[in-house]
């Protein structure tokens, strides 16, 4: 029995068709993915206890209905999953739910036994300035989001290149640099952020530049893709991360990211970057305006396809929408993130339907906090991803999950559940003894300098935006 609404859930769904415009953001606020009534108080981001009912790691219950059943004897024998039994695994309730949780932890085991990964690292996020208008973003700062938290900025190198070698020894092996569309970069930019860390610190990784800024930068240099990646290269990236995904479905790209890459153009760039002999992360931002469980079927479906191709991704990251100050929710026109139930499902079935082409499935602490996390591990995902110093995407759009989990704090949630905890490098590989003492009793980072960005005015003539004299 699943409660519902006064309106059926398909008039919910479709609420801007069926409700008044006055309901509208109220309907979606109180609804889950499917249109039924949003049952549980909790939401990614917030601090909050768990809600209550859920057992973790799972028992496989002795009634599970016959969909359910079939979909998961074809992962028994190995069969690749069609998207109605992706649908149908994502729709699961119940004892269904225990089924695949309990599925996809006993898969987990067989692949990654006991241990639990995580990377210590830093997240650089070099500008927040961005002339995209990506409708769930609260981080970059534009034209219509100059009332979000924080002031615009642009880091100078210098400081780009100190934080580097501060987490450098604090422990950290890999920097994580990503940031908003800045209308001044161009490829050059990119190029000066990799040769600037690697000059200050040569050892450490440089895990940077979703598929987005890679186009960016190749469009600005006049130059292909493969190119730059190239270029990329030699300056000292070492791996990228696969965001700027969302939802690879161009029928939600077009009201969420309308002028971000299509799913084509996402997958044509990381298809590049792994051909060059880039390692990349998958990831699926879930849990806003799709329409799911469609939507994230064909998602996981897409990256199973080019996984298969290429070989090059290193993990699957799934990340719930976090609500509370993304622009999309505040208009109305979001779902408060995704439920419990369904957060949790994302990563069980992707441990099915990515087996045994992905074999991590990464957890958000920073998102689903450490009791969210430890739920997840024991429901498929083995990956912790990393300590993150100075997270600021999350944190801007709302998240009270906090910017650094260090190593002991990872070490003691992964033992809390009886698994084992074990630092490994971004990919993957063991991390030196005398490298991860370093990253134990840490001291503080020092305070951060985010040198104020100044306004900026598109060039009408070459779509690039000039420097304006007068300062945000």
């Amino acid at each position: 029995l699943v409660e519902r609404l006064a309106a059926y859930p398909s008039y919910c769904r479709a609420a801007a068709t069926w409700q008044d415009p006055g309901l509208v953001s109220r309907v979606l606020r109180a609804i889950d993915a499917d249109g039924f009534a949003r049952s549980e108080t909790w939401s990614a981001g917030a601090v909050t206890q768990l809600p209550r009912g859920y057992v973790f790691p799972a028992r496989a219950p002795s009634e599970v209905s016959v969909p359910i059943a079939l979909a998961l004897a074809k992962v028994a024998d190995g069969e690749p999953l069609p998207e109605e039994d992706i649908v149908t695994l994502f729709g699961a309730r119940g004892h269904d739910f225990s089924a695949v949780c309990a599925a996809a932890n006993e898969l987990r085991k067989k692949v990654s036994g006991e241990v639990v990964r995580y990377v210590v690292n830093r997240n650089i996020n070099y500008t927040n300035v961005c002339y995209f208008k990506c409708q769930f973003c609260a981080f970059s700062k534009g034209k219509f989001s100059e009332n979000l938290r924080g002031a615009p900025y642009d880091l100078a190198l210098e400081e780009v290149a100190r934080r580097a070698t501060e987490a450098w020894q604090r422990g950290a092996s890999e920097v994580c640099m990503q940031g908003g569309i800045h209308p001044d970069y161009t490829g050059e930019t990119y190029l000066d952020l990799c040769r600037a860390v690697k000059a200050s610190v040569p050892g450490m990784h440089v895990h940077a530049f979703s598929p987005l800024e890679v186009a960016h930068g190749a469009r600005t240099l006049g130059i292909s893709t493969r190119e730059f990646l190239v270029a990329l290269a030699k300056a000292g990236l070492g791996t990228l991360p696969g965001t700027a995904a969302e939802i690879l479905d161009d029928e939600i790209r077009a009201r969420l990211c309308p002028d971000k890459l299509s799913t084509d153009e996402w997958l044509e760039v990381i298809a590049t970057a792994h051909e060059v002999g880039f390692r990349t992360t998958a990831t699926i931002m879930f849990g806003h305006i799709e329409q799911p469980p469609h939507h994230w079927a064909r998602h996981l479906l897409h990256i199973r396809a080019l996984q298969a191709h290429s070989g090059g991704f290193t993990e699957f990251v799934p990340l719930p929408f976090i609500h509370m100050e993304a622009p999309l929710y505040l208009k109305g026109k979001a779902r408060s993130g995704p439920t419990f139930r369904e957060t949790i499902l994302m990563h069980a079935v992707a441990r099915l339907v990515l087996h045994p082409l992905i074999t991590n499935v990464q957890v958000s602490w920073v998102k689903l906090g450490e009791q969210g996390a430890q739920a997840c591990l024991n429901a498929g995902a083995n990956d912790l991803g990393g300590t993150l110093t100075n997270e600021s995407i999350s944190r801007a759009a709302g998240t009270e999950h906090g910017q650094e989990l260090p190593p002991e704090k990872m070490d003691a949630l992964i033992r809390a559940i009886g698994r084992i905890p074990q630092q490994r490098t971004t990919l993957y590989e063991d991390v030196p003894e005398d490298k991860s003492r370093l990253s134990y009793g840490a001291s503080p980072v020092q305070p951060m300098v985010l040198t104020s960005a100044r306004k900026y005015a598109r060039n009408a003539a070459t779509g690039v935006r000039a420097r304006a004299p007068q300062p945000f």
